[in-house]
């Protein structure tokens, strides 16, 4: 299979495309407007503890608290107390905290300092997600304070090289760090993968004086940005190429490369054409289709899909395909066809939560379970967790998808303001990156040295 990323830097915002054999699969957005808090880190206040709900809400300084449930708080928090107070040398603020824990039966009290980490965007009315679970991405693995454990990728699958890396992992691990290997750091020696965690471990220290010094609520540490995150994370040895439009940013991917990954520098690319990039790798079209409720599929099915507050519902509908078979062998095949669709769809909107397909009716067992192996096998492709169930009797698959961020459909729209939030209209930054694309397109047809814009005063 061959894997592209195409970045696209505009005025209005960055745009990272994920390509699998020409066929957009995912989606990212950045926009000034919009700050990026996945993978902060906080030294935040327990505001409230809602012990009938398990969970407490952290002000971290942000309009909104975070949420944070307690069964994100983790075995090792404790070790982070510590590192929260230069003031409590004697440890007695923390044994008060642990005194009144104890005597109201719950793992937090109000005001509460705490050590956390975005896990999850703030979505429509919700605050950011926390967890005090922290972990430090690097390039080649992920740095996990106050643990013992050593993992590797599930990705890497050759036993031998998993048993190496575990080898070396727990040879180079330092005393109260857990590790997790990377996919990136299969065939790398113990000299790489040694000056990766140096790197982690520094930053974990300029984490543990943040903390120490700065007054609540405060940020201690930003993750980087999304391009720089997607690089380090996404641009593997499957990647053929990584395409950017912008000199700026071929230039600091360049040297990040240099780096870290000396070995992919050929497969980075600078695209000089008129045409925007997304026009000439035909994503443009592929962005609009997915902000469709109805996806066409090739043999004349269809599927449709609706968000709402509590699921995702999505409909496979036979439409145009006309069969000469037998009802069950049609069905079958619209079925699996659906499946493929649907897995994509599901990544490049990056929908998540409680989600429901309605597969058209099925009465074999045996082709319910094709349907249903044929979903999990594509699911793999999917670095999101996921977790799904076999067909009801009435044809229905419920899943869980691990949602991170707000879906595609809120980077791009906006509730109407006309039908009082029955549908969605493009959003005024969507406005904007169509007429920035259009003007574009303008240039490279007629080669126009000015272009006038007329807009309405509102």
């Amino acid at each position: 299979m061959q894997k592209d990323i195409i970045i696209n830097v505009t005025i209005t915002g960055t745009r990272v495309a994920i390509l699998e054999d020409g066929q957009l699969a995912e989606l990212f957005v950045e926009r000034p407007e919009q700050e990026r808090m996945v993978g902060d880190i906080y030294k935040g206040v327990v505001e409230n503890v809602i012990k009938g709900m398990g969970a407490a809400f952290v002000d971290i300084g942000h309009e909104q608290n975070a949420f944070l449930r307690f069964s994100d708080i983790g075995d090792f928090f404790d070790s982070y107390g510590p590192i929260l107070s230069e003031d409590d040398e004697d440890g007695a603020y923390w044994k008060a905290m642990d005194q009144e824990k104890a005597r109201k039966g719950v793992p937090l009290v109000t005001g509460q300092e705490i050590l956390v980490q975005v896990a999850k965007e703030p979505i429509s009315t919700k605050g950011a997600r926390v967890t005090s679970e922290i972990s430090i991405p690097g390039r080649f693995m992920v740095l996990v304070p106050g643990y013992d454990h050593v993992g590797v990728s599930r990705k890497i699958e050759n036993f031998r090289e998993r048993k190496r890396l575990k080898r070396i992992a727990y040879k180079i691990r330092p005393k109260g760090f857990g590790i997790i290997i990377r996919t990136a750091a299969s065939e790398k020696d113990e000299t790489v993968l040694k000056a990766d965690l140096d790197n982690l471990l520094r930053t974990w220290e300029k984490i543990e004086k943040h903390a120490k010094k700065e007054k609540a609520p405060v940020l201690v540490y930003k993750e980087m940005g999304m391009v720089s995150s997607i690089i380090r994370d996404l641009f593997t040895q499957d990647v053929t190429r990584v395409v950017v439009d912008s000199r700026k940013l071929n230039r600091e991917v360049m040297h990040y490369l240099k780096d870290v990954a000396p070995h992919l520098m050929p497969r980075l690319e600078f695209y000089k054409g008129m045409k925007p990039i997304f026009d000439e790798f035909n994503i443009e079209k592929e962005i609009n289709k997915s902000l469709s409720r109805k996806v066409w599929l090739k043999s004349g099915g269809y599927i449709v899909i609706d968000q709402t507050e509590a699921l995702v519902a999505i409909d496979v509908n036979s439409g145009k395909y006309v069969s000469r078979g037998e009802h069950e062998e049609s069905s079958l095949k619209i079925n699996l066809e659906a499946v493929k669709e649907i897995s994509r769809q599901l990544r490049l909107r990056d929908l998540g939560g409680i989600i429901v397909i309605d597969f058209i009716d099925m009465h074999d067992e045996r082709n319910k379970m094709k349907v249903y192996t044929e979903l999990k096998k594509e699911l793999r492709k999917d670095r999101s967790k996921t977790s799904i169930s076999q067909l009801s009797e009435f044809g229905l698959i419920e899943m869980t998808r691990e949602r991170v961020r707000p879906s595609l459909l809120f980077d791009f729209l906006e509730t109407c303001p006309v039908c009082e939030g029955v549908g969605y209209v493009p959003s005024s930054p969507t406005v904007a990156a169509k007429i920035e694309q259009a003007i574009r397109r303008l240039r490279a047809q007629r080669k126009e040295r000015r272009i006038q814009l007329i807009l309405h005063p509102e």
